[in-house]
């Protein structure tokens, strides 16, 4: 077993043991990424009523349930040989250093509403970017990414913005 420090790879020795086929749990071992969303949402709407509440010590705690279901996800990831911990924090740490170019490069963003036109800038391209893969038949609409499970009102005011 690691030791007894709090840390990350401490969380990812957990999840493994959680899903050892042979000596893991019954519950863990049977999940699959489309059995836990439900899991993952519900833990993020748990990290908005903390926060809401203004419950710093049940934010710690909800947080700490959020990043199980990351954790869990790229579990499955490398089960499935699909991608692993540090694919997750390797694509994160490209798209935030790519999407503050204000910060960490020589760009010149000083305003709110100039870093938020960044932002959408190369969240299109982005976009874009992944329609270049895909022939003309799968080309995805300008609405395409936009998840369907939002709630209503969070989709409608996604929908609304981006056209």
């Amino acid at each position: 077993m690691l030791n007894d420090k709090s840390s990350i790879e401490k969380l990812r020795w957990i999840m493994a043991q959680l899903r050892d086929p042979e000596n893991g749990c019954p519950w863990d071992i049977k999940q699959t990424f489309s059995s836990i969303v439900s899991h993952t949402i519900e833990e993020a709407y748990e990290v908005a009523d903390a926060i809401e509440q203004q419950d710093y010590v049940e934010l710690k705690k909800e947080l700490g349930d959020l990043l199980f279901q990351v954790i869990f996800y790229s579990q499955l990831g490398e089960e499935e040989k699909l991608f692993g911990f540090d694919d997750v924090v390797e694509a994160v740490c490209e798209k935030l250093i790519r999407r503050h170019p204000h910060v960490f490069s020589d760009a010149s963003l000083s305003t709110d509403a100039e870093i938020k036109a960044n932002w959408e800038n190369e969240k299109a391209k982005e976009r874009e970017l992944k329609n270049n893969t895909k022939n003309d038949e799968e080309r995805l609409s300008i609405l395409a990414d936009i998840p369907k499970n939002l709630p209503a009102l969070s989709q409608a005011a996604k929908i609304q913005k981006r056209c």
